[in-house]
């Protein structure tokens, strides 16, 4: 009798650690990238870059009001390919942290994922939508909100994304939104195509 309530305990017990093992894996596979690291934009990066006078000027929040987006942002640079890095997971945004500032002379840059390629949206799942003329804030530590105003909307090859126009624009204080569309690529685990969103801070 003894020996039959030890042998349940253990199948028990492996049981629940399979079922933890596997709610882990599930997660990772849908909301999180693997632990390697997280994917890149497959966007070389390009251009100059202004720094922040303090950590208070940096971003926190890019919120998009028309697509119903408030999402924190993670600071990322590249990867040994020199390409940018996507966010790790689908939630948030990503901001280029060895280019320019928002709000400052320059073009900075964030990313979004528009879906983990199995139809789970992302934070940039229906940017495509935007129109000249929206608004997009980005909300710094210290609590101010910087606007802009989308200015135009491009599309490239992901293989052919000219990294001078978004990374190396100095004209004007500059916000660049870039995700993927087009059509799913396997062996490359993206889409070909990068959507790009330009926009001027008001």
């Amino acid at each position: 009798m003894r020996a039959h309530r030890l042998k349940k305990i253990i199948v028990g017990t492996i049981v629940i650690i399979a079922g933890i093992i596997f709610a882990r894996t599930i997660v990772l596979a849908f909301f999180y990238y693997p632990e390697s690291g997280p994917p890149d934009t497959g966007i070389a990066v390009g251009g100059g870059g202004s720094n922040a006078s303090s950590s208070a000027d940096l971003p926190a929040r890019l919120i998009i009001p028309s697509l119903h987006i408030d999402a924190p942002v993670e600071y990322v640079g590249v990867n040994a390919a020199g390409n940018m890095r996507a966010p790790s997971n689908f939630t948030d945004v990503a901001w280029y942290d060895r280019g320019t500032v928002p709000g400052t002379q320059g073009s900075a840059v964030m990313d979004g994922h528009v879906d983990n390629g199995l139809g789970l949206p992302g934070v940039f799942k229906n940017l495509a939508t935007l129109q000249p003329g929206a608004d997009i804030y980005v909300a710094v530590k210290s609590g101010a909100r910087l606007h802009f105003v989308v200015a135009t909307i491009a599309s490239y090859p992901y293989t052919a994304a000219p990294s001078d126009v978004i990374f190396g624009q100095t004209d004007a204080a500059r916000l660049n939104l870039i995700t993927c569309e087009g059509t799913w690529v396997p062996g490359g685990d993206t889409y070909d195509h990068r959507l790009v969103v330009f926009a001027v801070r008001r």
